[in-house]
């Protein structure tokens, strides 16, 4: 079993997706999400949109767009798990662990934090003036979103590297306190795209909502020209030669063109191409670019329905990974069951006493199971079928080396995973508590004896 490079990244649902998301965070996602080896989370972040909306019409209408932007783009609900964040309640529970172990320190280096701050200072405000707990508190969501689900790699913007970073020693600083030699979580990385990591907008600057100068993703063709029609441009007439490298329309074209086709404009640019045919160029590129994602979106957002559908479905997925890490993470920090802490206690007290074992079996078909029984004889686990008894033992010995378990409930029963695959069940109990208990007691059975 091969392990796979985990990508993680969303996008805030406080607006209408514009070309800068498209290409500086939408689209190098959706290619990473092909690779083979790559286990690709895409999110909604909407928890993160409260903190800087107040209009929940906004935020509604702006989960609807972006939702079908995402699948408009070519992303396959198939093949990565895409969700809500407010869909996954393991998030704000992790977002509270993680909090009681981030310096404050660290967040008051956070560059939002302190660039509100500096704002206040220069109108002779109250430095906190209008500063509210989700805007100080932003990154430690944010690091509960990329390590929740142990993400390898972080597309983002070059104004986001800082909260990967944070998310780092956040994490680091939970796996000191509370790993006791166990690595929780992994070290995220911010994944960059160089030449279209943050697009120029209308004027130059950062295209931003904010700054109002985007240009819209998927409204109407004469929309788009529309807005192209207004970049900013310097004032030389056609004829003269135009500076492709201080120019944000040409930048704005490379990013979308083919090497050769961003070669052929800067040629042309160079021989004097006026800026109103330039501009007819940027048009004409992007459409045949983003044409036929276009039309899917708007059939997509006629359908909120289908969307909801595809949302539930990828919330299912990251709650099965969600859900027993954060098990992991409760009995981490202390927030653990009476029944598995009596049980320990007893283990500890007794070591003589008859513990948990495996036994291994052959079936008719020549394949290898084996059964993992508690210490009173009773049924805990029936493994799937190996094609050999030497996996099979594999299997046992990751089982009881101490790793985190991955273990996923469903009904009244649950299930063991080992690298994303299943590799054991549980019998059927009886009720819900009666397989919560089971579950503590398959943890404490496969906890290691200290000796």
């Amino acid at each position: 079993m091969t392990t796979r490079t985990r990508i993680l990244t969303g996008i805030t649902t406080t607006g209408t997706p514009h070309l800068g998301n498209y290409a500086g965070a939408i689209r190098p996602a959706i290619v990473a999400s092909r690779d083979s080896n790559a286990d690709s989370f895409y999110f909604l972040a909407d928890y993160h949109a409260l903190i800087k909306c107040d209009d929940p019409l906004r935020i509604q209408r702006s989960r609807l767009e972006i939702a079908a932007t995402w699948l408009a783009g070519g992303l396959d609900v198939d093949r990565v798990t895409f969700y809500r964040q407010s869909d996954i309640p393991e998030i704000p529970e992790l977002t509270w662990l993680l909090t009681c172990v981030a310096a404050k320190g660290l967040l008051n280096r956070a560059h939002a934090y302190k660039a509100s701050v500096d704002k206040n200072v220069e109108t002779g405000e109250d430095p906190d003036a209008g500063i509210t707990m989700g805007l100080y508190s932003y990154p430690v969501l944010m690091a509960a979103d990329i390590l929740m689900f142990n993400a390898h790699k972080v597309p983002v913007g070059r104004d986001q590297i800082q909260h990967v970073e944070m998310a780092r020693d956040i994490g680091q600083r939970f796996n000191h306190l509370f790993g006791q030699g166990k690595e929780f979580f992994t070290m995220p990385e911010a994944l960059i795209e160089e030449s279209v990591a943050t697009l120029p907008g209308l004027d130059g600057r950062k295209m931003s909502k904010s700054y109002d100068n985007t240009i819209p993703l998927f409204s109407s063709a004469k929309e788009m020209k529309d807005a192209i029609s207004r970049i900013v441009t310097d004032s030389r007439a056609p004829g003269e030669a135009k500076d492709p490298d201080n120019s944000h329309l040409f930048t704005l074209f490379q990013a979308f063109a083919t090497g050769a086709q961003a070669d052929e404009f800067r040629s042309e640019l160079l021989q004097g191409l006026g800026w109103g045919e330039a501009k007819n160029r940027l048009f004409q590129l992007l459409d045949n670019e983003l044409g036929e994602s276009r039309e899917r979106y708007h059939q997509l957002i006629e359908r909120p329905a289908d969307l909801e559908d595809m949302l539930q479905i990828g919330a299912q997925k990251a709650r099965s990974v969600a859900t027993p890490f954060l098990h992991e993470l409760r009995e981490a920090v202390g927030l653990r069951s009476f029944v598995a802490q009596t049980q320990v206690a007893a283990t500890t007290k007794k070591k003589t006493a008859k513990a948990a074992r495996f036994v291994s079996f052959r079936e008719e078909d020549s394949s290898f199971r084996f059964r993992l029984l508690a210490a009173d004889g009773e049924q805990l686990l029936l493994s799937r079928n190996f094609a050999d008894g030497k996996t099979a033992g594999q299997v046992t010995k990751q089982l009881q080396s101490g790793q985190p378990l991955d273990v996923r409930s469903e009904d009244r029963s649950f299930s063991v995973w080992l690298e994303g695959e299943c590799v054991a069940d549980s019998p059927t109990f009886a009720d819900d508590t009666a397989r919560d208990v089971a579950i503590d007691t398959l943890r404490v059975a496969l906890t290691p004896v200290q000796e």
